[in-house]
Protein backbone atom coordinates (compact mmCIF):
# COMPACT_ATOMS: atom_id res chain seq x y z
CA UNK A 1 0.00 0.00 0.00
CA UNK A 2 0.99 3.53 -0.94
CA UNK A 3 1.35 6.01 1.68
CA UNK A 4 -0.16 9.27 0.80
CA UNK A 5 0.86 12.60 2.61
CA UNK A 6 -1.83 14.85 0.49
CA UNK A 7 -3.83 16.00 3.59
CA UNK A 8 -7.36 16.81 1.91
CA UNK A 9 -5.88 18.74 -1.39
CA UNK A 10 -6.03 16.20 -3.61
CA UNK A 11 -8.10 13.06 -4.70
CA UNK A 12 -7.60 9.84 -6.46
CA UNK A 13 -9.14 8.44 -9.25
CA UNK A 14 -8.21 4.98 -9.56
CA UNK A 15 -8.51 1.10 -10.88
CA UNK A 16 -7.62 -1.18 -7.81
CA UNK A 17 -4.65 0.06 -6.98
CA UNK A 18 -3.69 1.25 -9.72
CA UNK A 19 -3.84 5.94 -9.61
CA UNK A 20 -5.01 7.16 -12.73
CA UNK A 21 -5.05 10.31 -12.12
CA UNK A 22 -4.65 12.78 -8.83
CA UNK A 23 -5.90 16.57 -8.88
CA UNK A 24 -6.83 18.82 -6.94
CA UNK A 25 -10.09 19.32 -4.88
CA UNK A 26 -11.71 21.63 -6.95
CA UNK A 27 -11.03 19.77 -10.33
CA UNK A 28 -12.11 16.45 -9.31
CA UNK A 29 -15.16 17.41 -7.93
CA UNK A 30 -16.32 19.31 -11.46
CA UNK A 31 -14.99 15.98 -13.32
CA UNK A 32 -17.90 14.00 -11.39
CA UNK A 33 -20.15 16.84 -11.27
CA UNK A 34 -19.33 16.78 -14.71
CA UNK A 35 -20.01 12.70 -15.07
CA UNK A 36 -23.41 13.15 -13.32
CA UNK A 37 -24.63 15.66 -15.15
CA UNK A 38 -23.31 13.94 -19.34
CA UNK A 39 -24.43 10.81 -18.00
CA UNK A 40 -28.18 12.00 -18.61
CA UNK A 41 -26.78 12.68 -22.40
CA UNK A 42 -26.10 9.13 -23.07
CA UNK A 43 -28.33 7.33 -20.43
CA UNK A 44 -24.84 5.02 -19.28
CA UNK A 45 -23.87 5.22 -16.03
CA UNK A 46 -20.57 6.93 -15.30
CA UNK A 47 -18.67 3.87 -13.50
CA UNK A 48 -17.26 6.32 -11.28
CA UNK A 49 -17.67 6.32 -7.06
CA UNK A 50 -16.81 7.37 -4.10
CA UNK A 51 -14.93 4.99 -2.00
CA UNK A 52 -13.29 7.18 0.69
CA UNK A 53 -12.67 11.02 1.87
CA UNK A 54 -9.98 11.37 -1.06
CA UNK A 55 -10.55 8.84 -3.36
CA UNK A 56 -12.66 7.46 -6.25
CA UNK A 57 -13.06 4.34 -7.84
CA UNK A 58 -13.43 3.68 -11.69
CA UNK A 59 -15.74 0.61 -12.54
CA UNK A 60 -13.62 -0.21 -15.80
CA UNK A 61 -15.78 -1.51 -18.06
CA UNK A 62 -18.70 0.61 -17.09
CA UNK A 63 -16.43 3.77 -17.56
CA UNK A 64 -14.97 2.76 -20.81
CA UNK A 65 -18.76 2.34 -21.87
CA UNK A 66 -19.71 5.42 -20.61
CA UNK A 67 -16.78 7.14 -22.38
CA UNK A 68 -17.43 5.74 -25.40
CA UNK A 69 -20.98 6.43 -25.49
CA UNK A 70 -19.97 10.21 -24.99
CA UNK A 71 -17.70 9.50 -27.94
CA UNK A 72 -20.49 8.29 -29.95
CA UNK A 73 -22.88 11.23 -29.48
CA UNK A 74 -19.41 13.52 -30.11
CA UNK A 75 -18.79 11.76 -33.27
CA UNK A 76 -22.48 12.05 -34.44
CA UNK A 77 -22.90 15.67 -33.41
CA UNK A 78 -23.11 18.87 -36.05
CA UNK A 79 -23.99 20.99 -33.42
CA UNK A 80 -20.22 22.51 -32.33
CA UNK A 81 -21.82 23.95 -29.08
CA UNK A 82 -22.47 20.66 -27.81
CA UNK A 83 -19.61 19.35 -29.40
CA UNK A 84 -17.24 21.61 -27.16
CA UNK A 85 -18.79 21.32 -24.06
CA UNK A 86 -18.19 17.73 -24.10
CA UNK A 87 -14.22 17.99 -25.54
CA UNK A 88 -12.76 19.09 -22.27
CA UNK A 89 -14.52 16.12 -20.24
CA UNK A 90 -14.03 13.65 -22.86
CA UNK A 91 -10.45 14.20 -23.79
CA UNK A 92 -10.19 13.74 -19.54
CA UNK A 93 -11.28 10.54 -19.63
CA UNK A 94 -9.79 9.34 -22.37
CA UNK A 95 -6.27 10.18 -20.69
CA UNK A 96 -7.89 8.01 -17.67
CA UNK A 97 -9.24 5.23 -19.91
CA UNK A 98 -5.86 4.89 -21.52
CA UNK A 99 -3.41 5.20 -18.38
CA UNK A 100 -5.98 2.24 -17.56
CA UNK A 101 -4.80 0.27 -20.71
CA UNK A 102 -8.02 0.25 -22.43
CA UNK A 103 -8.91 2.35 -25.44
CA UNK A 104 -13.02 3.21 -26.72
CA UNK A 105 -13.75 1.66 -29.92
CA UNK A 106 -16.30 4.50 -31.09
CA UNK A 107 -13.03 6.31 -31.82
CA UNK A 108 -12.64 4.23 -34.81
CA UNK A 109 -16.32 3.77 -35.74
CA UNK A 110 -17.59 6.04 -38.78
CA UNK A 111 -19.94 8.20 -37.77
CA UNK A 112 -23.48 8.66 -38.66
CA UNK A 113 -25.12 12.00 -38.25
CA UNK A 114 -28.00 12.52 -34.72
CA UNK A 115 -30.82 13.81 -35.85
CA UNK A 116 -31.46 15.35 -32.59
CA UNK A 117 -28.51 18.15 -32.47
CA UNK A 118 -28.07 19.19 -36.03
CA UNK A 119 -26.84 22.21 -36.60
CA UNK A 120 -27.01 24.22 -40.20
CA UNK A 121 -25.28 27.04 -41.45
CA UNK A 122 -25.01 28.95 -44.94
CA UNK A 123 -23.31 25.59 -46.22
CA UNK A 124 -25.98 22.87 -45.61
CA UNK A 125 -25.49 20.42 -41.93
CA UNK A 126 -22.07 21.51 -40.44
CA UNK A 127 -19.48 19.16 -40.18
CA UNK A 128 -19.70 15.89 -37.45
CA UNK A 129 -17.20 15.60 -34.48
CA UNK A 130 -14.09 14.83 -35.16
CA UNK A 131 -12.08 11.79 -32.89
CA UNK A 132 -8.58 13.84 -34.17
CA UNK A 133 -9.68 16.75 -32.11
CA UNK A 134 -10.46 14.30 -29.36
CA UNK A 135 -6.73 12.51 -29.64
CA UNK A 136 -5.48 15.95 -29.71
CA UNK A 137 -7.05 17.30 -26.60
CA UNK A 138 -6.47 14.11 -24.67
CA UNK A 139 -2.77 14.37 -25.68
CA UNK A 140 -2.59 18.16 -24.15
CA UNK A 141 -4.10 16.89 -20.94
CA UNK A 142 -2.64 13.79 -20.39
CA UNK A 143 0.74 16.59 -19.99
CA UNK A 144 -1.61 17.85 -17.13
CA UNK A 145 -2.41 15.36 -15.07
CA UNK A 146 -0.44 14.19 -12.39
CA UNK A 147 -1.00 10.85 -11.00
Amino acid sequence: MTIRDHGDMSQYFQVGDLVLWNPSNRVAALFVRTSEAVTALVGVPTGIRPTRADEYDIELDAFVGFVDALVVQYKSSSHAILRSLLEGFIATALVLVDRAGRDVPSLRDTATLDPRDVSVGSEGIRPLGDPQRLYELADAHAAAMPR
